[in-house]
């Protein structure tokens, strides 16, 4: 479908380099869609840098203080 070709090239030539579209880590992808649905691309990168930071993975998180995960320098 020409819709589909045309489509498909503008998003290779325009797309933003993002870190969660550089990843298929489920757990990096999961963060950026909850950061994402709370505020912009632009704020949310530097969230979600933050929250991977400071929690890297699953079982940081799991291990966290509720206080801690939800500071507002945090993220979320």
């Amino acid at each position: 479908m020409e819709i589909s070709r045309v489509l498909n090239n503008w998003y290779r030539d325009n797309k933003r380099e993002l870190p969660w579209r550089d990843t298929r880590n489920p757990y990096k992808i999961w963060i950026s869609e909850v950061i994402l649905q709370q505020t912009r691309v632009n704020q949310g990168m530097a969230y979600f840098n933050n929250f991977i930071d400071t929690f890297p993975d699953i079982f940081t998180l799991a291990e966290a203080d509720i206080d801690q995960v939800s500071r507002p320098e945090i993220g979320l």
